[in-house]
């Protein structure tokens, strides 16, 4: 070939380059392997984004040179947008800057919302910290979102799309928490507020202080209530009911104290009565199970104080959920000290729906009792099966939401506020949701396994796959060693023959 034809042939190589990645540029797409479909957009997801009537400014607050592993969180962001980007139709628009740059970089991310993280960096041999940051600020006319940390590993979907849902909303449907019967305040539960702002606008609501229930509630929250509710109360709840309306009810009818040791009834404020009408009854006993989380307990030997962690059964700790939109994605949630549902026939309008079961080695305990933190545990203690823990009501205009635990989603007030366990607030969040309308979301917020345990396994199983894992590899490197000798004494035999086909 001469040099002529030589550069043609390069020319016409990188000229095809060329317009295939103008091609690949305008036909952006990806194949999801995934279980859970986690880079695949959901319904809810697309109609968020064809419902935008402006333009969502996207600004990214990624660094440069993280390490490997961050840099495939950057990379795994910017294919989301890229895909958020295509589907609204230039709705969405995105840039990333990297505020190691320079200071004036840095201080624009820092008083937008996006902090720094201290990441541990490896060079040369040293360990050396890096200030790092991963995070995105959503802005929509005078509206402004932000994502402080893009978490890696997790799934995106779900913080882009409440975040452009957050910005793209003007006036947000009210929620009415009820107030002034001993309950926890708003300040008390703000993991759940949190979530529910991405849809909802939740305010205080004193019921027995109005006539009616006003009607421009999507739905009532009603967690814990300590004192006596009136019948007339009640009745108001009914009229809200008749007109649409939802509630979601957390209450505990039993109540357990680890300082004291004691396990008692709490009073009862009216709710069994007015739910039980409804063909939903409250049970009055505590629920043990086997499945359970731990306690930590303080146990003197000798001189010494030592901590340890012990299994708690009155803690059930639960991943037995029914087939329901509610339920989708949860892992598990953990109810301290909870009480039994269960269904009657009272009232044949409303659609019975058990939602949460404790396993099938649970238990029943009736107070008064004592808590022995010591006690060893058999499985004849847990001789009841499977409890709903959690149900619905559905009468087709309206629907009531019932766990049988009122502290399961309370973070509490203080100095010391409790970190409630994520699934809890879903769990609380996706109830809500499915009774105020369901806006598409329960499917995404817990899209996303984030969990394999290992089935447990007795010891000499385990010695089994431990010395299996070793040896298998060698014995069948062996075996192919074997079989390949004994095919090339074969090839040898038949050439010395004469034979060489």
């Amino acid at each position: 070939m001469n040099r002529k034809n030589i550069i043609i042939q390069l020319g016409i190589v990188l000229a095809i380059i060329l317009v295939a990645n103008l091609i690949s540029n305008e036909l952006y797409f990806r194949l999801d392997f995934t279980e859970d479909n986690r880079y695949t957009f959901s319904e809810a997801t697309k109609e968020v984004i064809d419902e935008l009537n402006g333009v969502i400014t996207v600004k990214a607050y990624f660094s440069e040179d993280l390490p490997p592993q961050l840099m495939k969180n950057r990379q795994d962001f910017q294919d989301q947008l890229v895909e958020y980007e295509n589907r609204s139709q230039g709705n969405i628009v995105f840039e990333f800057v990297n505020p190691n740059e320079n200071e004036e970089a840095e201080r624009d991310a820092q008083q937008n919302g996006v902090s720094p993280v201290m990441i541990n960096v490896t060079e040369r041999d040293q360990v050396q910290q890096m200030r790092a940051y991963m995070g995105a600020v959503l802005k929509m006319d005078d509206r402004t979102e932000v994502i402080p940390l893009v978490q890696p590993g997790a799934a995106m979907e779900y913080a882009i799309t409440t975040a452009i849902k957050k910005v793209s909303i003007a006036d947000k449907p009210k929620l009415g928490l009820i107030q002034g019967y001993g309950e926890p305040t708003l300040q008390a539960l703000p993991q759940l507020m949190d979530q529910l702002s991405v849809l909802y606008k939740v305010e205080p609501f004193r019921l027995r202080d109005t006539a009616a229930v006003p009607g421009y509630y999507r739905a009532l929250i009603w967690i814990n209530p300590k004192d006596s509710v009136s019948t007339g109360d009640f009745a108001k709840l009914d009229r809200y009911l008749n007109q649409g309306g939802g509630i979601f009810i957390a209450h505990s009818c039993v109540e357990g104290d680890l300082q004291q040791g004691l396990l008692s009834k709490t009073t009862d404020v009216g709710l069994k009565g007015w739910l039980g009408r409804k063909g939903l009854v409250l049970g009055d006993q505590f629920v043990v199970d086997a499945q359970c989380a731990s306690v930590n307990v303080q146990q003197r030997q000798g001189f010494f104080t030592i901590n340890s962690q012990v299994e708690f059964p009155f803690f059930p700790m639960v991943n037995n959920f029914a087939d329901h939109a509610i339920t989708s994605g949860l892992e598990s949630v953990m109810f301290p000290f909870i009480s039994p549902l269960s269904f009657s026939s009272s009232d044949t309008s409303w659609a019975q729906v058990p939602l949460v079961y404790s396993s099938e080695n649970s238990g029943l305990i009736t107070p008064p009792s004592y808590i022995d933190i010591q006690k060893k545990w058999a499985q004849r203690d847990f001789p009841q099966g499977a409890q709903i823990l959690v149900a619905g009501l559905d009468n087709g205009k309206a629907r009531v939401g019932v766990v049988a635990n009122g502290t399961f989603c309370v973070n509490g007030e203080g100095q010391r506020p409790q970190q409630q366990n994520q699934d809890n607030i879903n769990l609380a969040s996706n109830m809500i949701d499915w009774i105020a309308d369901d806006t598409g979301l329960i499917d995404l917020r817990t899209k996303g396994i984030t969990s394999r345990p290992l089935e447990s396994v007795e010891d000499s199983s385990k010695a089994m796959i431990k010395y299996g894992n070793v040896f298998a590899p060698i014995l069948l490197i062996l075996i192919y060693a074997f079989i390949r000798k004994q095919m090339n004494q074969r090839k040898r035999q038949k050439w010395m023959q004469g034979n060489y086909e």
